[in-house]
């Protein structure tokens, strides 16, 4: 009969910001183990909390399958003499499956083609109680923990030491030993409200149990009731909260029993950018803050406590104190950093090291503030502004606040440009240079903030690629990737008309001292490229684009990534007519036939006079006639229409390759017919190699 299964790793206080995904990993570690052994099982529960790794596996079999083993040996000819005998064959057979040779005659079998010796043996289940400990200890040691530790004398290792294990199968403690501990059932509650052992009846009643200790050991449960009273809290104040999802899972896992308090800091500090007070309340206490119906924000903030006092307004009290010296560091370093100016600033980027081989941060906003305004002709900013953008960009990073606070970066860059009396479009650069910082991040909007961007990250890209030190694998230390990613949404959603090509060509020619380069700059400018261009893979395989509609457009080696994304819009919207199988099928034809023509001169023109049947004069006459419709289309870059239009092509080129052969034996008629095929394959590659778009076989 099955029963439910309890496994609790009691532990010191987890790192919260690893919790969840500590639980959900150990959680799917013992499900594939118990999987692996073929076991049934019913629902599958993790609980975490900031001392303990739980799961709870619904009516686990108590016994593993039984397994039958068939071990085949010689023919029959080979086993037996002519006189029905065992043969040497036989008896190595019978001794190596432990059966008597008087058994061999009723060992024949058929196998599907011949008859031979074949033994069957029924190996029974084993006890799921006795491989329990096994497939913790296994789960345990498989969990993503990226630096383990040790603790006392022991040897065991665990992210944090291990001070309990429960382990029930049903009612009946499963007797075992793990991380160097005995496993039992007794398990422990909060810390100050019950600090004495609980012994666990049942993983039925686990939770309940743990509730009545203080402790709610769902996560999910935890993350709701404290996203709820946090709201509450704010409203009851005058505000909203604003819930920051990393903030509320970390708080999560910092809390046992949550209970969310309402504490205020004084009014004047509200003159510091809200920006950096609330960084200041995030990483380090931890705190949720509240804005206005305006979005502004309040002197008003909510803690999460770990407790249930019996004297609230002392704890919110404590928080106070704590909080108030925190914001007074914020306040002076917003001080301090004003009493000079981001020109001045500048200076001490020269001693800051970007990259040994590729100089300072100085140098680097050099190369910048030059591919800035160099691209702006194309980006339609400013030059001047662009340029200057491009040498404060990096100015706010020697700040005081920002050395701090390093998630301000471009943010305090942004406040210390308006304070100096920059150009407002510049003091937005410094900010919108740092965007998109994660995948479906806002991205920069005004004219200089989008030439920054791009500037910046195809100075880092060029560089890094230049030195011989691209990324490998999942080692990205420079984050290309995103840098990459960032550089092609900009351009495709901005609509910026920009030859990729010619503007890595630009950001290398920045990089004065080319001697730091491995390769030639047309070397790099390549990599580089075909690096960047390969992110577009990725953004449509979110989008569902099939890979061979990309490759279709990439076979054309275009470098503009705004037209490489209409002709992949144009082709997957076309991939999708009724007519694109057969065209596609119809032009890999094509592709075949013309690749094995090695006379064929391209671009040879068609001759009417030599076309005389009526299928070959019929696609003749298509072509010439969608050559001129198509021909403003794709000016206008409207692939999509195009590509419709060319769709009228099915029917002819299906009865051209019904009636007419290509390979006639008059040579002049069959180049003829070649150079006809060749201006229809020229028609699609316009626009892409539509022959790719039939799957491989």
């Amino acid at each position: 009969m099955s029963s439910d299964f309890l496994i609790e790793i009691g532990t010191e206080e987890l790192p919260p910001k690893s919790l969840l995904n500590l639980s959900e990993a150990f959680r799917e570690e013992v499900v594939n183990r118990l999987s692996g052994l073929k076991l049934n099982f019913g629902t599958v529960s993790s609980f975490a909390s900031p001392r303990r790794l739980a799961v709870v596996v619904r009516a686990l079999d108590p016994m593993t399958p039984g397994q039958e083993t068939v071990n085949w040996g010689p023919p029959k000819s080979v086993a037996f003499d002519q006189a029905g005998m065992p043969t040497r064959a036989a008896q190595a057979f019978a001794e190596k499956n432990n059966c008597p040779l008087t058994a061999l005659a009723d060992m024949v079998e058929h196998d599907g083609k011949q008859e031979k010796l074949c033994h069957r043996a029924s190996q029974p289940g084993q006890s799921t109680a006795a491989l329990l400990g096994d497939i913790v200890s296994g789960a345990l040691t498989a969990l993503p923990i990226p630096k383990r530790m040790r603790w006392g004398t022991r040897r065991e290792e665990f992210v944090r030491p291990v001070h309990w294990i429960v382990m029930l199968f049903g009612n009946d403690v499963v007797n075992t030993q793990i991380m160097g501990l005995l496993t039992g059932n007794r398990s422990r509650g909060h810390r100050f409200h019950a600090p004495n052992e609980i012994v666990i009846d049942s993983p039925a009643s686990y939770c309940q149990q743990l509730k009545q200790a203080y402790v709610l050991a769902d996560f999910d449960e935890r993350r709701h009731l404290i996203r709820e009273g946090v709201h509450a809290a704010a409203k009851k104040a005058g505000g909203h909260a604003a819930i920051d999802d990393d903030l509320l899972n970390e708080v999560t896992a910092l809390n046992e029993w949550p209970v969310p308090l309402v504490g205020h800091f004084e009014a004047r500090f509200l003159d510091v950018p809200a920006e950096a007070l609330i960084s200041s309340m995030k990483s380090h206490q931890k705190y949720f803050h509240v804005l206005d119906d305006s979005g502004k924000l309040m002197p008003i903030f909510i803690t999460v406590a770990n407790i249930e006092s019996t004297d609230p307004e002392q704890v919110i009290r404590g928080n106070e104190r704590v909080i108030r010296p925190r914001l007074s560091d914020a306040a002076f370093f917003y001080e301090t950093d004003r009493q000079t100016t981001l020109a001045k600033q500048r200076e001490s980027l020269r001693s800051i090291v970007f990259q040994a081989k590729l100089g300072s941060l100085f140098d680097k906003t050099e190369r910048v503030a030059s591919l800035a305004r160099a691209l702006s002709e194309t980006t339609g900013a400013d030059g001047a502004l662009a340029f200057r953008a491009g040498e404060l960009s990096k100015s706010d990073l020697v700040s005081e606040m920002v050395g701090e606070f390093d998630d301000l970066q471009g943010t305090m860059g942004r406040y210390y440009a308006i304070h100096d009396g920059e150009d407002p479009e510049v003091a937005n650069a410094l900010f919108e240079q740092y965007l998109p910082r994660f995948a479906g991040d806002i991205i920069p909007t005004t004219r200089t903030g989008i030439t920054l961007a791009i500037a910046d990250r195809l100075d880092t890209l060029v560089g890094i690629f230049g030195i011989g030190q691209p990324p490998s694998g999942s080692k990205d230390p420079f984050a290309l990737r995103r840098a990459s990613l960032g550089v092609l949404r900009i351009i495709v959603e901005h609509k910026i008309d920009i030859d990729l090509s010619a503007a890595l060509n630009l950001a290398l020619t920045q990089h004065i001292d080319t001697s730091t380069l491995v390769e030639s700059a047309d070397h790099i400018n390549k990599q580089v490229l075909t690096y960047m261009l390969d992110r577009f893979k990725g953004r449509y395989e979110d989008e569902y684009i099939p890979a061979e509609v990309f490759q279709s457009v990439a076979a054309r080696q275009l470098s503009n990534p705004l037209d490489i994304h209409l002709r992949v819009m144009a082709v997957h919207a076309f991939n999708q007519l009724p007519e694109a199988e057969a065209l596609a099928a119809a032009n890999k034809r094509v592709s075949n036939i013309l690749s094995k023509q090695v006379d064929l001169p391209d671009g040879r023109e068609v001759n009417q006079a030599l076309l005389v049947e009526p299928a070959e004069q019929t696609l003749a006459t298509t072509l010439t006639a969608l050559t001129g419709t198509v021909g403003p289309l794709l000016e206008a870059r409207d692939y999509t229409s195009a590509l419709k239009e060319l769709a009228k092509l099915r029917d002819p080129v299906d009865q051209f390759f019904d009636e007419v052969m290509v390979m006639a034996e008059q040579s002049e008629v069959r180049m003829n017919r070649l150079a006809l095929l060749q201006k229809l394959q020229a028609l699609f590659l316009n626009i892409a190699d539509i022959s790719l778009l039939v799957p491989a076989k």
